[in-house]
């Protein structure tokens, strides 16, 4: 938003006013002062809509994972009714709940077929970004995120093989004092390369893509433990991760992967960004707004 600003020319205001109106009409300390107050507002705004949408992304991947394993009548799946009851708690629009609903089944809200789109992009200086999408216009994403990414600086570039592809499954560990070692010899024989825990102590599991369902299932219904997201995803390598100082770029990159995040078909986005000369708050705007 623009400031407006009033002021009289000069000539008029030294022939016309006397000298204490000359000074309360060329000082402007309260329009400067409603600016700032207006910047902090907007930033503040613009850092609590991005929250939403990263818990928002959250409840609806726990969604669309319950209705993809058990099926989407709420009646005959109690995981999906108790994670839709959460997502409306938390003031997840319903509208947002029946898409993901439907997601899990591979259509959109109106029934239609959803078509996986996989987009690369080299954004400057030089980072690889993934948007994994699922939608019923392949034509219509594809210019739209090309478009978001060509106003960034970007372009559309072969950047897959900066990355591994893998299954990952991640169980909320909640109230059942279960910890990876009381899952592993269960996971490995269902088909888990890994296991950690993230640092809310939820339990990861790593896999080939093939076989994350199964780990998803096998584990889940065994040690009836909830299932926060399950997922095929793009894994940067190490050895070909990109630091990203504080510049320019990285405001350009950090409101690219806030607009991308918003467009209602992505569902993933990945990236081999490395924290370079940045603070911890630009980089937690980076990460809340990655897959990783």
């Amino acid at each position: 938003m623009s400031n407006l600003r009033l002021s009289l020319p000069l000539r008029l205001v030294n022939t016309r006013l006397c000298a204490p109106y000359r000074r309360s009409f060329s000082s402007t300390p309260l329009l400067e002062s409603g600016h700032n107050k207006w910047s902090k507002i907007r930033h503040g705004k613009a850092a609590n809509d991005a929250k939403k949408t990263v818990v928002r992304t959250q409840f609806t991947q726990t969604i669309s994972v319950y209705s993809k394993l058990y099926g989407a009548n709420l009646s005959d799946n109690p995981q999906l009714a108790t994670a839709v009851a959460a997502a409306k708690k938390a003031g997840v629009p319903k509208l947002v709940i029946e898409n993901a609903i439907a997601r899990g089944q591979g259509r959109s809200s109106g029934g239609n077929m959803l078509e996986p789109v996989t987009c690369e992009y080299i954004i400057p200086p030089a980072i690889a970004v993934i948007v994994d999408c699922e939608t019923e216009s392949k034509g219509r994403v594809l210019q739209d995120v090309n478009n978001m990414v060509k106003r960034a600086g970007g372009a559309s570039s072969a950047s897959r093989f900066f990355f591994t592809r893998l299954g990952r499954v991640v169980f909320e560990k909640g109230d059942t004092g279960l910890d990876v070692d009381d899952v592993m010899d269960e996971a490995i024989e269902a088909g888990a390369e890994d296991l950690e825990a993230n640092e809310d102590g939820n339990i990861v599991i790593w896999t080939q893509p093939m076989q994350t369902t199964q780990v998803c299932r096998r584990i889940g219904e065994k040690f009836g433990l909830g299932v926060l997201s399950s997922e095929i995803i793009w894994s940067a390598n190490d050895d070909t991760r990109s630091k990203l100082d504080s510049s320019e770029e990285s405001t350009n990159f950090i409101d690219l992967l806030v607009a991308i995040r918003q467009y209602s078909d992505v569902q993933s986005i990945y990236s081999n960004v490395a924290k370079g000369d940045m603070n911890d708050e630009e980089w937690a705007r980076i990460v809340e707004n990655l897959d990783v």
